[in-house]
């Protein structure tokens, strides 16, 4: 076997296996933090911390950007799925759904990603990863039906939900098809365009309510509220978003996406661990599919093209 190919094959699926343990662990920080700002708020401090912190890496020297005289429209058009309109869509059908239906909707994800992958890249998907990634899907179906079985019934929030998933999954194309870039150029994009777009509305929605003092003031007065955004904005921002453009460069999108039930996992043993919530044995049965379901799809070889 070509040892770079070897090499690019681990740290693709590392970068994979890393990125969604830090979103998983981020239910911890944030759990708390909700109830201290709108969604707005909280996205814009996130994106502002995680802007601020790229930049000062970048003109430190620790990480290197070269976009000098290179068109970053392709980036740009990258960073409009994704970060903006898939957490947008995302914030907006968790709120107005159940935690149940928003979970089976995200986790809809990778399976949306392989044809996305297939009709747009023209790769398709080995034997393996589609049991793989149907096996996960039915995982975390039973787990996230586990903590409660209601149902909202709102037209709205599926739409926002289903937004939220064509969004990722088109911009997990996007992102093996901008090959040229490297990971840290695409994630500097990603990160300011957030920033601009969640910062700008954030202040809009302060000012309206008369709250702009408040809403500077938060990370200061709140310390539940500055931890979950220091970690959003650090780990789940720049660390992740690192990771995943990796993963998808290194490894491609469609095992990229057999990794997203992970974070299932982790979110609800750091919840058992940590915040000593509830862990019932329909959980564990979810939690032991998921990782059997990630287990088949990483096996073997995947097929380049149709």
């Amino acid at each position: 076997m070509d040892v770079r190919t070897d090499n690019n094959y681990i740290t693709g699926n590392l970068c994979a296996l890393g990125c969604e343990i830090l979103y998983g662990l981020s239910y911890v920080f944030t759990k708390q933090a909700t109830n201290s700002a709108s969604w707005l708020g909280l996205l814009g401090w996130r994106f502002f911390i995680a802007a601020l912190v790229i930049n000062i890496c970048v003109f430190a020297g620790l990480i290197k950007i070269n976009l000098r005289g290179r068109s970053i429209r392709p980036i740009l058009k990258l960073a409009i799925f994704f970060p903006v309109i898939y957490f947008t869509g995302e914030t907006m059908g968790i709120r107005l759904t159940t935690a149940s239906e928003s979970g089976v909707f995200i986790a809809c994800i990778p399976v949306i990603s392989l044809i996305m992958s297939a009709l747009i890249l023209r790769k398709k998907p080995a034997k393996n990863q589609t049991a793989g990634v149907l096996t996960a899907l039915a995982g975390v179906i039973i787990t996230v039906f586990a903590v409660g079985t209601g149902a909202s019934l709102s037209k709205s929030g599926y739409i926002c939900l289903t937004i939220a998933v064509f969004s990722f999954a088109y911009y997990s194309v996007l992102v093996e098809k901008n090959s040229e870039y490297t990971g840290w150029e695409l994630t500097y994009v990603m990160l300011m365009t957030g920033a601009a777009v969640f910062c700008a509305a954030a202040l809009i929605e302060a000012g309206s309510h008369g709250e702009t003092g408040e809403l500077l003031r938060l990370p200061f007065r709140n310390r539940d509220f500055l931890t979950a955004v220091l970690y959003q904005g650090i780990g789940c921002s720049i660390a992740a978003f690192f990771l995943t453009n990796m993963a998808i460069s290194k490894v491609g999108v469609n095992r990229m996406s057999s990794y997203i039930g992970v974070c299932t996992v982790v979110s609800i043993v750091s919840g058992t661990l940590v915040l000593r919530e509830s862990f019932t044995a329909l959980q564990v049965l979810g939690a032991v599919i998921i990782i059997v379901g990630v287990y088949v799809a990483n096996r073997g070889k995947e097929k380049r093209t149709l």
